[in-house]
């Protein structure tokens, strides 16, 4: 059985979509384990961008077959959207994307619930999609699954039953208008009929799939410094973007998984609230913020920018067995004259030996640096590493000690033939 995982290995946005679309050209399944349509992976393909929020990025290339896994939250019109979207593109999409019946649905009151809530003092910096509250009723066991759009009795009371309780929620918590029943009802019986073709109980497909030779590609949202249990919580996303989330999001067991790939930009960013050890709200940050166009692919919201944390990456690294390492954006940097790179954490004068989990220690910790020539020179038609300037391929190698992991892919620009492979 063969599954590589790709996971982001920092805080999101490390162009997962490019690599997943790189490497599925090698696999049979593009299969997505988590989050929802708060994701934004960018491919750009012979000049076009497309821009998917919840079909694998796998679909681009023909032969592949994409599933969306138990794990995701599944908002039925952003899919039907994405789907229409890619059809309008000519791009094959009926009878090779996969929606697995027991994904649970975002519903319209989790949207509002997840708005609402985010005008409120605490604000964690959410896309405002219902992810959050999606993931509470899941784990509350009230969710929605698809499988039971299947049901029209069973639907309908737990439709029922849950707009009652939500209405009391809004009323007398946000102080906002009830939702109507009868109307949300009808829509998804209505999505029940747009969303039958795609449904499928995709872990019995991967499992047997996988049997018979087929190879796959598991495809993570977000970052592991977002992940519920290892990330920056509370400032984290409501799923495991880490490679164990892999598997209990597909239904595939830990012994299918032969490799995991880790994803990461050549600095760092952050979107929504929450600490950032290295960020740089000065000159810097605006600089790689303007040059990588650094804005949410999904809410279009500016990125928090700041240099290559590496003290973080080596913490993301232990937890999900990252065994290689795709950098990407490298071209970001062509323009500075110095690259600063963060090797240590201090807390209170003394440096710490792990990466904190703990709020308090987090952010208030002083960053340590090591400073790298920069090499001022473009590096976009680079096709070898050996055609990178010297103080390009230092900071390659810089990163690589520090880590003890290979950089086995390096992007140096947004197309699919801006990459280098070693």
């Amino acid at each position: 059985m063969s599954v590589k995982i790709i996971v982001g290995a920092q805080w999101g946005d490390e162009g997962k979509g490019k690599i997943v679309d790189l490497l599925s050209e090698n696999v049979d399944i593009v299969a997505r384990y988590q989050g929802g349509a708060n994701a934004g992976h960018t491919v750009v393909v012979d000049g076009k961008t497309y821009v998917l929020h919840l079909i694998p990025s796998g679909i681009l290339h023909p032969n592949v077959v994409c599933v969306i896994g138990n794990g995701v939250v599944l908002d039925p019109q952003a899919f039907l959207d994405e789907v229409a979207l890619l059809e309008s593109f000519n791009i094959k999409v009926r009878g090779r994307v996969f929606i697995s019946h027991n994904a649970h649905l975002i519903m319209p009151y989790h949207k509002l619930i997840d708005t609402l809530k985010e005008q409120g003092a605490e604000k964690i910096g959410t896309t405002g999609r219902g992810i959050g509250p999606a993931y509470i009723d899941k784990f509350a066991r009230v969710g929605i699954k698809i499988v039971d759009l299947l049901h029209r009795d069973v639907l309908v009371k737990k439709i029922r039953s849950n707009i009652e309780d939500k209405n009391q929620i809004l009323s007398k918590i946000y102080h906002s208008s009830e939702i109507n029943v009868d109307e949300i009802v009808d829509k998804y019986l209505q999505y029940d009929k747009q969303l039958d073709e795609f449904i499928k109980d995709t872990s019995l497909y991967l499992n047997q799939e996988l049997k018979a030779g087929k190879k796959a590609l598991a495809e993570g949202a977000q970052g592991a410094m977002l992940d519920v249990d290892f990330g920056t919580y509370p400032y984290v996303t409501s799923s495991n973007p880490t490679s164990g989330g892999a598997c209990t999001g597909l239904g595939v067991p830990p012994t299918a998984v032969d490799s995991i790939i880790g994803v990461a930009k050549a600095y760092t960013t952050r979107v929504g609230n929450g600490p950032f050890p290295t960020e740089q709200q000065n000159e810097i940050g605006e600089r790689l913020r303007s040059i990588g166009g650094e804005y949410g692919a999904t809410t279009g919201r500016p990125r928090r920018c700041g240099w290559l944390d590496l003290f973080s990456l080596k913490y993301s690294g232990m937890v999900n067995g990252i065994e290689e390492i795709a950098l990407t954006k490298l071209d970001v940097l062509d323009d500075f004259n110095e690259i600063k790179v963060c090797v240590g954490y201090k807390y209170s004068g003394k440096p710490l030996k792990s990466f904190p989990l703990d709020l308090c220690t987090i952010e208030d910790i002083e960053p340590v640096y090591e400073t790298l020539p920069g090499w001022k020179t473009k590096i976009s038609k680079a096709k070898k590493f050996e055609e990178l300037p010297q103080n390009c391929r230092s900071y390659i190698e810089f990163i690589e000690k520090y880590l003890g992991i290979p950089l086995s892919i390096i992007s140096v620009g947004a197309m699919r033939d801006q990459t280098i492979v070693r």
